[in-house]
């Protein structure tokens, strides 16, 4: 999969090393070209040079086939600028900005950008926002099977019940990431816009869970 990656400092090298090592392409955007020291000679990935929410530059960074895009400079207007230019005019469903400002960073998330606030960021967070879903493991027992998940899921569940989502799922909501904060849900909980739902389950079924919460809810007649 490929990964654009805005901004060279400690935060986006980090995370750009980190991505190749597993296996996937990076291309990472940066107004200093001398940043890009920070990523080491092994890094094989792109380095592009130019301002991160402009839409040529993006182009050069691959963004038309990027799986995901993360906005880690250290200008809270400059991250969520290109965080939005990557989803609204290049589709980029999987999109995550830093931002310093946390009340800031809760407004962006009610309009769907998920947000890490400077004071609570760790590698892991930013990493599980980027990564597929099924691999967003948090937690797992000692066998290994049974795992606490970090998931989105597609807009069309918005308004289902979290009682629903567990039906057909068959897993259990251990507790929902919304607006920055854990909240554990009650019997009528609902989905909401930017939530991020952390299901108990068993392992081999990453998959096929994720394929359902990939696809419209069906029908209650």
């Amino acid at each position: 999969m490929h990964f654009v990656i805005m901004g060279c400092g400690r935060v986006g090298a980090s995370l750009a090393r980190s991505l190749e090592k597993m296996g996937h392409d990076v291309a990472v955007v940066d107004q200093n070209p001398a940043s890009f020291q920070r990523l080491g000679s092994e890094f094989t990935g792109r380095r592009v040079a130019g301002v991160g929410f402009d839409r040529d530059t993006l182009l050069k960074a691959g963004i038309e086939e990027a799986h995901a895009l993360a906005a880690v400079s250290s200008g809270d207007n400059s991250n969520i600028l290109a965080a939005r230019v990557a989803r609204e005019t290049f589709g980029v469903q999987h999109v995550v900005a830093r931002i310093y400002d946390p009340d800031r960073a809760q407004v962006y998330q009610r309009l769907g950008i998920p947000t890490v606030a400077t004071v609570r960021w760790t590698a892991d967070q930013m990493l599980r926002r980027l990564l597929p879903q099924g691999l967003a493991s948090e937690m797992a027992d000692a066998s290994g099977r049974i795992i606490i998940a970090e998931m989105a899921v597609d807009e069309s569940w918005v308004g289902v019940t979290l009682s629903r989502v567990e039906q057909l799922t068959d897993t259990r909501v251990a507790y929902v990431t919304r607006l920055g904060e854990g909240m554990l849900p009650g019997p009528q909980t609902v989905h909401q816009e930017g939530d991020l739902l952390h299901l108990v389950i068993e392992r081999p079924r990453l998959d096929e869970v994720e394929r359902i919460l990939d696809s419209p809810p069906p029908r209650e007649y």
